[in-house]
């Protein structure tokens, strides 16, 4: 009846491995974005600067008249 050896080192290594994984996948779910959910919150910040820039009153590029 002899038992399996087991190298704990390694046996601690292999562990600290799987918590670390799961750990970067449940990162990826919380805070992870697509490249389109980036590219569409990146458009509609540009479209709405470029929407406040027009409604301006005094355009920036104006001359002063004083």
């Amino acid at each position: 009846m002899t038992g399996d050896i087991v190298n704990l080192r390694q046996a601690r290594k292999t562990r600290k491995r799987a918590e670390k994984t799961a750990k970067a996948a449940e990162n990826r779910t919380r805070f992870g974005r697509t490249r389109a959910e980036r590219a569409r919150d990146a458009l509609e910040e540009g479209r709405a600067t470029a929407r406040l820039d027009g409604l301006r009153r005094e355009r920036p590029d104006a001359p002063d008249e004083a």
